[in-house]
């Protein structure tokens, strides 16, 4: 289990490498990877007690492998979740019959007209699982469990990519392929 300060060291990472690489001063290239010891550095000058032995646990530990490595662990990058444009090489997958999308009830009107947008993301996050679906919704307020009725949406052309990390990913997700659990 990770130590409080790896979360909040896990928890600053992601804000550097999904969304804000800016925050510390440094760049990521156009798939998203940054130089590890650039990060490590700028986290440093940050205030932020981290070396390469801590940026490695945190890597293998972090739950949710938001994280990857390049095959000689000098370049990191997110998995998925980027507010800022990188191409992250995903292929086209078949998905399952079903995914899942956590939210919180009060979404749900805005759901019910527009469907799942990305909003500030590059592609909507679904699950192939019920529970983690519903974890994320629990994060953001009550919570409330959409299934994903994906495979017709892919039938019907909508593409879909599966992220290292296993996280299903689609540009949006109409009304019509969705049903409250």
């Amino acid at each position: 289990m990770q130590s409080k300060e790896d979360i909040r060291l896990g928890k600053f990472i992601s804000l550097v490498l999904r969304h804000n690489p800016q925050t510390i001063g440094i760049s990521l290239d156009e798939q998203g990877w940054a130089d590890v010891g650039q990060l490590i550095e700028a986290m440093q000058r940050a205030g932020k007690n981290i070396d390469q032995t801590i940026l490695e646990r945190i890597v293998a530990e972090n739950e949710k492998q938001r994280y990857a490595f390049n095959e000689n662990h000098t370049k990191i990058r997110a998995n998925q979740g980027h507010s800022i444009a990188v191409d992250l090489h995903l292929e086209p997958k078949q998905p399952p019959k079903l995914l899942y999308h956590g939210t919180a009830t009060r979404f749900l009107k805005s759901i019910q007209k527009q469907g799942l947008k990305k909003m500030t993301r590059q592609y909507v996050h679904l699950s192939d699982e019920k529970q983690t679906a519903l974890s994320v919704g629990q994060r953001h307020g009550s919570p409330v469990v959409l299934k994903v009725y994906a495979h017709k949406m892919y039938q019907k052309g909508y593409r879909f990519y599966l992220s290292q990390n296993h996280v299903w990913l689609c540009e949006e997700v109409p009304w019509a392929y969705l049903e409250i659990i």
